[in-house]
């Protein structure tokens, strides 16, 4: 089992290029790679809007709270006209907990249970919100550095010194 170190983080507002969707976890795997593409696809017919951004998924809980709303997307160097499905977001700003995944892919779950995890053993509540930000792969192995991020309700106690290592 991975030991994640969860840290506490100021996060700013970061545009996106994304295609949102309302689904399942269960069904978000085989839905995400068409995502992306559409997303690329705009991105190289607008010279400019990515320069060395990278992949983002941002979930939120979806009406009812069943399912996700989800932004597959790419991170971009400002807001633009939407094209299609296509349309500009952002990441948000505000306190975030934060920990990166090295590894599969397949296995980010156990780093957002981590996160979560330390966010109630150290009574932080979450709004809900949660995003992933994708580094490059490895050339050998393909697998990311993935920093995976739970927004934080206002805070209750000092994140100075919020830092632990949760197995996940």
């Amino acid at each position: 089992m991975t030991a994640y170190k969860v840290t506490i983080e100021r996060t700013t507002e970061c545009p996106t290029a994304v295609v949102k969707a309302d689904t399942t976890a269960r069904e978000f795997p085989r839905l995400w790679p068409a995502l992306l593409d559409e997303v690329w696809a705009f991105l190289r017919t607008t010279p400019g809007l990515w320069t060395d951004g990278h992949n983002v998924f941002l979930y939120r809980p979806n009406a009812g709270g069943v399912g996700l709303a989800v932004e597959a997307g790419v991170q971009v160097t400002g807001s633009f006209q939407a094209v299609g499905r296509v349309v500009p977001s952002k990441l948000p700003a505000g306190e975030a907990a934060r920990a990166v995944h090295t590894g599969p892919p397949a296995q980010i779950g156990a780093a957002h249970h981590a996160v979560r995890a330390w966010c109630s053993q150290h009574r932080r509540e979450l709004t809900g919100v949660s995003w992933e930000i994708y580094g490059d792969p490895d050339p050998e192995t393909h697998d990311f550095d993935v920093a995976v991020y739970w927004q934080l309700q206002t805070p209750n106690d000092d994140p100075s010194d919020a830092e632990t290592a949760v197995k996940g």
